[in-house]
């Protein structure tokens, strides 16, 4: 077991036992102070550089050119912070990859997991288990509309191929839509779905995958002056999409219902329902892909809520249990469970429903609905996180777009605000990249670990965030791009 002597106490991954932040602690100190609830950790650089070795030797990661990549080594985590073996502490703006909505090492859920492991620590998807149904259970009272059946996977990717499969399946019609701009995950279908340059070296061709234009008024691809015009051409343009396609081919529209890596961007009012109609209209399954946007990270339990819209099927992953344990799934409309009702569903994973995993869930819905974790994000987001960021784009001209809710935000970073040229271009790297490198390599500097994809930054802490350690945050945020400034064309 890992362990860091801290003033104070003991911290072990398991064990540590500091104040609760939740409850008022003071842990804002200076930006990248090596400090939790008071106490200090303990540097252990030879630690850490085992870790690394070990790492470097062995570890292949995932999207990276192997010998390009410098991984940190972190030696713990707490609440929206995490650390490294030379004391050094981070908050994570990143929520990970924007999934510990409930922050690290939340001590109710790690208590959750031991006590399952001391219970049963495993089971086959075939039988009854207490934690597998009550996740289920609990997941299902939070859907929207009639989304009522769950099936469980380990993953956001593995759900959104589950999701596929089953329309393909209802409809009887080989071809999904989905949008330029996605992302849907890394396994064979669901990488051909996205919408994203991650795409491109696995893409198939013969998936069976038709991409479209969803809207985005601020890099229009419809000419629109109004959030209405780029709404209407928007529908127009998926609608002709489906009738050149052949509305009996198309089994399934897939869309994030906010678009999360891709750039955060909150479709118009009235979009996500005209897509339903166009589903209705022509027999097509309508598919909402919540792996990142789910529980609680928009100020709603599910972004489909914001939109009073109820899709056919709904995925999710991340935020379900943050991350603890590995787990994923598909919540599914009464008529598509019909269809496997006396028709076997040929499909499953050896660890669906995880006894671990679903344990978790369990104790992280919990623990959203007693400390309000929802209502938190969705009150920081609005009071605190949408002015300050606002704010902030008035001050640096490297900033050229705000959008968001919740803790779930985007900085568009430019180089020109008029022509609104991004800061680096499309899916730059090596040099073409150094002004979002620079700005990273600056928050980083001042203790926040930033979640940066081309030429934006998002701004997704932990849903549990504190208004202290927003503001901390968003204090390093103004020095670093201070850094980007210095890139924007005079």
């Amino acid at each position: 077991m890992l362990s860091i002597v801290l003033k104070g106490g003991t911290f072990d991954n398991l064990s540590w036992k500091a104040r609760d932040r939740r409850q008022g602690a003071d842990v804002a100190g200076h930006p990248g102070r090596p400090t939790l609830g008071g106490m200090t950790a303990q540097p252990n650089p030879e630690a850490g550089a085992a870790v690394k070795a070990a790492d470097r030797a062995h570890v292949f990661h995932s999207w990276s050119a192997q010998e390009l990549i410098d991984p940190l080594a972190v030696a713990g985590a707490q609440g929206s912070y995490f650390w490294d073996y030379d004391g050094r502490r981070y908050l994570d703006f990143a929520s990970a990859l924007v999934y510990t909505n409930i922050g690290y090492q939340h001590p109710k859920v790690v208590t959750a997991i031991q006590e399952q492991a001391g219970r049963m620590t495993t089971f086959a998807p075939a039988f009854a288990v207490e934690a597998r149904s009550e996740a289920a259970r609990l997941i299902a009272e939070r859907t929207p509309g009639d989304l009522d059946k769950i099936f469980f996977t380990n993953g956001g990717a593995d759900a959104v191929e589950h999701a596929i499969r089953m329309a393909r399946l209802h409809t009887g019609r080989p071809k999904v839509l989905s949008a330029y701009r996605s992302y849907h995950g890394g396994t064979q279908q669901a990488v051909n779905l996205t919408g994203d340059p991650r795409r491109w070296a696995s893409d198939s061709g013969t998936a069976g995958v038709v991409h479209f234009w969803a809207p985005f008024l601020y890099r229009s691809r419809f000419y629109a002056e109004t959030e209405e015009q780029e709404c209407a051409r928007a529908l127009e343009h998926l609608e002709t999409t489906i009738a050149f396609e052949g509305p009996s081919t198309i089994a399934a529209i897939i869309l994030e219902t906010i678009p999360g890596t891709a750039g955060i961007m909150m479709p118009p009012a009235g979009y996500l329902a005209g897509v339903r109609e166009l589903c209705d209209k022509y027999g097509i399954v309508f598919v909402l892909d919540e792996v990142m946007a789910g529980f609680g990270r928009t100020g709603e339990w599910f972004a489909a809520d914001l939109y009073d819209v109820v899709p056919d099927l709904l995925t999710f992953a991340k935020g379900v249990n943050s991350g603890y344990v590995p787990l994923g799934g598909v919540a599914i409309s009464g008529a598509i469970a019909d269809t496997f009702g006396k028709r076997p569903y040929p499909g499953g994973l050896t660890y669906s429903g995880h006894p671990l995993a679903c344990a978790a869930a369990v104790a992280t819905i919990r623990v959203m609905a007693e400390e309000g974790v929802v209502e938190n994000a969705a009150r920081l987001g609005s009071d605190v996180l949408e002015p300050a960021l606002r704010e902030l784009a008035e001050r640096h001209p490297s900033v050229g777009d705000v959008r968001g809710t919740g803790m779930f935000w985007a900085l568009e970073l430019v180089r020109d605000r008029e022509t609104r040229e991004p800061l680096v271009p499309y899916n730059a790297a090596g040099e073409a990249n150094a002004p979002m490198a620079a700005f990273a390599a600056a928050a980083k500097e001042g203790g926040v670990w930033p979640f940066v994809n081309m030429n934006r930054t998002h701004v997704v802490p932990p849903c549990t965030v504190t208004e202290a350690e927003l503001k901390e945050g968003l204090a390093v945020l103004d020095s670093a791009l201070s850094v980007a400034d210095e890139y924007v064309a005079t």
